[in-house]
């Protein structure tokens, strides 16, 4: 049986790298699109990538969602049977520092894919499209839990930039008859989740100081409440619903939130701090240890709320409601987000004790 053919722009992401994983597993033929840059940044897939010549399935090209004639050619050069557009970028405070840039990823780059495959599909074979859209266009809509159905709302350049490729894909699906589908994935994470996203922020700061590394660890909103998944679920879900016959779109989430502190708590928790929360003159709150532990002191501050890590608009409560993808791909949840809290401090512990 001849393998199936995946492209993933954005192969080198937290997502892109367990999806590599499973197609592999799945006995795809993988070609993944990387940026080109002076840093190597392709950790997230050396341990595929490496073993390359034992397991030839994987080839990386260099390209660009902001370039319509590299994608064009990729795609044509690749003949995939499934496109996933992983490419983003999917940092949401950033998307206010850097709007235009955020609008061209994650907006027009995916409209470049699907000008390349509307032209494409009237000489080759019908190419099956995955599109990573986000909770984030929800925003504040007052429908929950959301679902497929709930009201758009987007509060940020990236939630506004991810709605744009979230009904360009549905156009093109209704215009030209496109397999293509949006995956309306809720925060999921994991132990290659980016440092500067709060979850592993958050984990990184706290055995840092455990270590003597840092003094403090800074945070903004500490009552944005999110629902948190497992990143390697959420994949499954990805390759899920491009095997279905009619192209749709689905919530993947968990169907649980919990805020900010909710996560700061449960990582002091389990990594044995005890601690007070108290508030300032201003109202800031900030967290100070009860006891000596590691390199962090009796009454020492160890968690402060900084207004710089603000955004200038807040979403403040998403959950999401997954019934339709559990009907319809048999798809549910399995990793609590206790589990996945401590799997992701057993990693970075690991990680810390390799950098020592």
């Amino acid at each position: 049986m001849k393998k199936k053919v995946a492209l993933i722009f954005g192969i080198t992401g937290q997502d892109g790298s367990y999806l590599t994983e499973f197609l592999l597993n799945k006995n795809y033929f993988v070609f993944g699109v990387k940026r080109r840059t002076s840093l190597i940044h392709t950790t997230r897939i050396d341990h595929i990538y490496e073993d390359r010549h034992l397991k030839p399935n994987l080839i990386l090209k260099y390209g660009d969602v902001t370039d319509f004639s590299n994608v064009f050619h990729i795609i044509s050069e690749t003949n995939p049977d499934e496109i996933y557009n992983l490419a983003a970028q999917s940092n949401v405070g950033v998307s206010f520092e850097l709007p235009e840039y955020t609008a061209q990823t994650d907006s027009i780059g995916t409209l470049r894919i699907l000008e390349a495959i509307r032209i494409l599909d009237k000489k080759k074979k019908k190419i099956k499209f995955y599109q990573a859209s986000t909770s984030e266009i929800f925003g504040n809509s007052p429908d929950k839990p959301y679902s497929e159905k709930s009201r758009f709302a987007p509060a940020s350049p990236y939630g506004t930039a991810k709605l744009y490729s979230y009904w360009i894909t549905k156009n093109y699906r209704e215009a030209y008859s496109i397999f293509a589908a949006n995956g309306i994935l809720f925060n999921h994470e994991s132990p290659r989740r980016g440092e500067n996203f709060i979850s592993r922020k958050t984990i990184i700061g706290i055995i840092n100081m455990l270590h003597g590394k840092q003094k403090c660890l800074y945070l903004g909103n500490l009552y944005a409440r999110r629902d948190w998944g497992h990143a390697k679920e959420f994949v499954e879900a990805q390759w899920k619903i491009l095997q279905q016959k009619k192209p749709d779109d689905f919530v993947i989430a968990t169907g649980k939130n919990y805020s900010v502190k909710d996560l700061v708590n449960l990582v002091l928790k389990k990594v044995g701090i005890r601690y007070i929360w108290k508030k300032d003159k201003k109202g800031f709150e900030y967290a100070v240890s009860l006891s000596d532990k590691g390199h962090i002191k009796k009454s020492q501050v160890i968690i402060k709320q900084d207004k710089t890590y603000f955004r200038p608009n807040e979403v403040h409560d998403l959950k999401g409601n997954y019934s339709k993808a559990k009907r319809i791909l048999k798809w549910k949840p399995k990793v609590s987000f206790d589990q996945l809290i401590t799997e992701m401090i057993k990693k970075e512990t690991e990680n810390h004790k390799k950098l020592s």
